[in-house]
């Protein structure tokens, strides 16, 4: 996500008040904030669901809607989401 540079704050302040809230959702097992290297204004916010259907049932969500409502007001560009599957991990 790329936001306006002046409202980075703003869109901290959404993710800290709905954090926990998300992570907690049904079906989420993990919720990380990422910031792009030497860029202050892009963001990635990478969840873990179950599955699909817990995350389809998240983003129907009122918690979504609210959330995603001070989120994409905030945006400089279009925003980008992907779903991916999990192939492979190596932990050594």
């Amino acid at each position: 996500m790329t936001f306006v540079p002046e409202k980075v704050n703003e869109f901290i302040d959404v993710f800290n008040s709905s954090k926990n809230k998300i992570r907690h959702f049904e079906g989420c097992s993990k919720l990380k904030l990422l910031k792009q290297t030497n860029i202050d204004n892009v963001y990635f916010t990478y969840s873990y669901w179950e599955s699909e259907k817990h995350l389809n049932k998240y983003r129907n969500s009122e918690l979504f809607k609210s959330t995603w409502a001070k989120t994409k007001i905030l945006f400089s560009a279009a925003p980008e989401a992907y779903s991916m599957d999990l192939i492979e991990t190596v932990n050594n």
